[in-house]
């Protein structure tokens, strides 16, 4: 009897249309489950270090909430990696969107208990989804070519916006759900987290099938083995993999990744310290957040056409505005707090997109996700010590410090970046 699977696996490997089509559905699965990551990741975001705040009476551990789901999302970024890599995308992504789920379960809990400890070992596991709804990125490029690979990236990008930008504006109202419920107002969004993050990843291991990468493996293997007959067919397979421009990719993730949760992590603190609303700090968060996401899709396009280069020195020149501007902004300027927010999204958007597309460049489908993985893990702690640290800076110095911190840190990236251009001579743009 003829196994179903593998005719279909065989349609995939010699049809040029029937991967176009593939392409075109993963990217609208991965859009559908990032609307919904989206609205998990927000909570922590606005209101996590608020709900530490309250429950440990002090602001100089304010970062920490922050830290541990960053800490936590690097843990899942390996064990997603590893699994996207040996089962597929649809394997990998669902269970950390789902652990995502179980950990906003856990901080309703812990809110509800009074208890540290508890809500310190669930904000660890909500990281799962902060981590995961980054790398859901990487499946809609899957099958792209090289010209569409920023493009799948920011169409992944953009259908977060929707999500993230509705979650931090529906932080009063879901807290009005939370007291109906008889729980703190605070609470609410990680409600609506729980929610979120588990349809994300039901989403994902329904819906996305066949699965992209395991498509992507069988037409590089069956590329492979046509090359095979080449003399000169091992040169051609490893001449597509560049260290130095995976390096590059890494450090332009890490250093925009850092600077944009360290100025955001503490930016709700330093505005309830001077008087403003939660209503008020969530239009500002829904609108950083919505600077992060939404330019994505000209973004991509903007990589794509230009080249990685030029977005990445982009990325650090706005990410030095922004911390300029949030450290002479006063503490009580809701309009020059969200510009210096809005930049600090925009800044981080260019980053994560000219960076992705470099790491991508620089590595062969055989090892991508483990590779996309091991990147994310970096990320996840350089954001996990700069929200920690964050707290740190602002209990002992200002807000202010905080943001000329940022802007010599966005600095040196565009100095490393056109170092390594001009005089390492990379090959990665």
């Amino acid at each position: 009897m003829v196994n179903k699977s593998s005719i279909t696996m065989e349609q995939y490997v010699h049809s040029t249309n029937a991967q176009q089509k593939l392409y075109k559905r993963t990217l609208l699965i991965v859009l559908m489950s990032q609307i919904f990551g989206g609205a998990g990741l927000a909570a922590g975001i606005t209101v996590g270090a608020l709900l530490a705040k309250d429950m440990l009476g002090t602001e100089s551990f304010a970062g920490l909430p922050s830290a541990l789901f960053t800490l936590g999302s690097a843990l899942s970024a390996f064990i997603v990696g590893q699994l996207s890599q040996r089962l597929g995308r649809r394997y990998g992504l669902s269970f950390g969107f789902i652990a995502g789920g179980i950990g906003a379960i856990g901080v309703i809990i812990a809110a509800n208990m009074n208890s540290i400890v508890l809500l310190f070992l669930a904000l660890f596991v909500y990281g799962a989804g902060t981590s995961t709804n980054l790398q859901a990125r990487y499946a809609g490029t899957d099958l792209a070519n090289e010209k569409q690979r920023a493009t799948a990236t920011s169409i992944a990008m953009v259908a977060t916006t929707f999500g993230a930008v509705a979650g931090p504006n529906l932080v009063t109202p879901m807290g009005e759900v939370a007291k109906a419920l008889n729980m703190p107002a605070l609470v609410g969004p990680f409600i609506l987290a729980a929610v979120a993050y588990t349809l994300a990843g039901l989403t994902l291991f329904i819906f996305l099938r066949p699965d992209p990468l395991l498509i992507a493996k069988a037409i590089a293997a069956e590329q492979y083995k046509q090359q095979s007959k080449m003399a000169d067919a091992s040169a051609t397979t490893n001449s597509h993999v560049n260290r130095i421009g995976i390096f590059i990719g890494a450090l332009v993730l890490v250093l925009s990744h850092v600077i944009m949760v360290a100025i955001m992590t503490m930016t709700p603190i330093h505005m309830q310290g001077h008087g403003s609303s939660l209503s008020a700090i969530g239009m500002v968060i829904g609108l950083h957040v919505a600077a992060m996401y939404l330019p994505s899709l000209g973004t991509g396009l903007l990589v794509d056409k230009v080249g990685r280069t030029f977005v990445v020195i982009a990325s650090g020149v706005i990410l030095a505005a922004a911390g300029l501007v949030a450290a002479f902004a006063p503490g009580d300027s809701l309009l020059w707090l969200t510009v210096a927010l809005i930049l600090l999204g925009l800044g981080w958007n260019f980053g994560l997109i000219s960076g992705t597309a470099i790491i991508i460049d620089s590595t062969t489908i055989h090892s991508r996700a483990k590779t996309q993985g091991s990147v994310d893990v970096w990320v996840a702690l350089g954001g996990s010590a700069g929200s920690l640290l964050s707290g740190i800076v602002v209990a002992y110095t200002s807000y202010a410090i905080l943001g000329f911190i940022g802007m010599y840190v966005a600095l040196l990236l565009v100095s490393v970046v056109v170092w390594t251009k001009y005089k390492a001579k990379s090959n990665f743009n």
